[in-house]
């Protein structure tokens, strides 16, 4: 009995950190109240004092159309994958030397996993 229970516990716990590493969308839609003073996402977004964000996992960074990045950004040759949006959202100064956004970064991984989960579900 002891180790049924014990399995199930296991199981539980993983499937909690599987769902915390996935992020909850509603949390971080909530926190990107923060980032909303700057950017904007979904399909009619446009650029406001930082680029918009609609589907930006995947895109070239420094690469829409809407909004005049700094030389750093617009030189940054990589693509945003979560690894790179969850790097830059903790310390963007770090990823991108000389961009411009004033930000000092996110230090809660829940609150970044959960921003990447709102960014995933807009559509």
């Amino acid at each position: 009995m002891l180790s049924v229970v014990l399995v199930l516990s296991i199981a539980s716990t993983a499937a909690a950190a599987s769902a915390h590493a996935a992020g909850d969308p509603v949390a971080g839609r909530a926190a990107f109240a923060r980032c909303a003073s700057c950017h904007q996402v979904g399909p009619s977004a446009r650029a406001g004092f930082g680029p918009q964000l609609y589907q930006v996992i995947g895109r070239k960074a420094g690469s829409t159309g809407d909004y005049k990045y700094s030389p750093a950004m617009a030189n940054a040759n990589f693509v945003w994958t979560e690894d790179k949006l969850r790097a830059f959202m903790k310390a963007p100064s770090e990823v991108v030397p000389g961009n411009r956004m004033r930000f000092w970064g996110i230090g809660s991984d829940r609150q970044i996993d959960d921003i990447l989960a709102y960014l995933r579900s807009v559509k």
